[in-house]
């Protein structure tokens, strides 16, 4: 017998199909597919899926060594979650899934997957379907596999254009605004502080009218990328508002870490040393004004934005190349500058 021909679990009638056929058909399917048994040993692993994995059936056939085709650490595949009655757990191990209320029909997922012996990553459609004896007992569970890499990746492509600034490559201003409100959300729920940044380049008109709009863009570039490249988290997100304007939304952060943020992504501006066209107004400088606001049953986003707003104003108004926060604790507020 070939190595990856299925061996019949336990329980399955040989007169209720030609399984010699049947295996032959499932190995030549160009679908890869695998087979668990209910200690989740692998029955059958096609040509299809040693192709996609690299992984031979030899290697696999007997064995609960499965997932190495897929991930470079121990996990369960969609199969094992049916097969062990774990199907609970699907929503926290793959990147999308449906479930039916009938354990009949199995399970669907997507998920990335790193493909260690092949040495790339895809994203791959998952079913995992049952299989029954006569008498309505569960006696191995089938997965198969179909690659959408091309597919996710356009349509994360377009995720992305929607999302993204088309000059600066930050996020847009409707991404910052989807992203300002979720971690409203969150700061309500969850009784942490928000904090918002918005910056503007001081006399930005005189450069791009001096050096012309494609310099002016250029300088735009550089100084989203600069404010990208100073931030620490994951979490944090720098967003260009509109013109030379930017913003920058740190949730989580306290009002006591604001200023010192500001000022690095000023510092960090200046730093630069991008010339004006006129010597009186020396580098490219940006000013700040930032707000943070802490929980509370009452107020909106909007409410972070025009505070942030009204100590930019300060900024600018102060001398320009400085930074003022507010901290929004009604009935009081306090602020800080530099």
């Amino acid at each position: 017998m070939k190595d990856n021909a299925m061996q019949l679990p336990k329980g399955l009638n040989p007169n209720e199909v030609e399984h010699g056929f049947a295996l032959s058909l499932m190995d030549h399917l160009v679908v890869p597919t695998f087979v668990l048994d209910m200690q989740c040993r692998v029955l059958f692993w096609n040509r299809a899926c040693e192709h996609l994995t690299g992984v031979a059936a030899a290697d696999v056939i007997g064995t609960m060594n499965h997932w190495r085709g897929f991930y470079c650490e121990p996990r369960p595949c969609l199969a094992d979650l049916v097969v062990q009655g774990r199907i609970s757990e699907t929503h926290a191990l793959y990147y999308e899934y449906t479930t039916s209320s009938d354990p009949h029909y199995g399970l669907y997922a997507e998920n990335w997957c790193v493909m260690p012996n092949v040495g790339t990553r895809l994203y791959l459609a998952i079913n995992a379907g049952p299989i029954y004896n006569q008498a309505g007992e569960l006696i191995a569970v089938v997965e198969t596999l179909r690659d959408m890499t091309l597919q996710k990746e356009a349509q994360l492509a377009l995720q992305k254009l929607a999302s993204q600034d088309g000059l600066t490559s930050v996020a847009n201003r409707r991404s910052f605004d989807d992203t300002l409100e979720t971690e409203w959300r969150r700061t309500m729920r969850d009784s942490q502080p928000l904090s918002l940044l918005m910056v503007d380049v001081d006399r930005f008109k005189n450069y791009n009218d001096t050096y012309g709009h494609q310099a002016g863009d250029e300088c735009l570039k550089i100084l989203a990328k600069t404010m990208s490249d100073q931030m620490q988290r994951a979490s944090d997100m720098v967003a260009r508002y509109g013109g030379e304007e930017f913003a920058v939304i740190l949730p989580n952060i306290p009002f006591s870490e604001l200023l010192g943020i500001a000022e690095r992504l000023r510092a960090a501006v200046e730093s630069l040393s991008l010339l004006f066209p006129e010597s009186t107004f020396g580098h490219v400088t940006v000013s700040i004004g930032g707000a943070t606001v802490l929980p509370s049953s009452k107020g909106e986003p909007g409410e972070l934005v025009a505070n942030a707003d009204a100590a930019l104003y300060k900024a600018k108004h102060a001398g320009r190349n400085r930074s003022i926060v507010t901290e929004l604790i009604a009935p009081e507020k306090k602020s800080s500058s530099v």
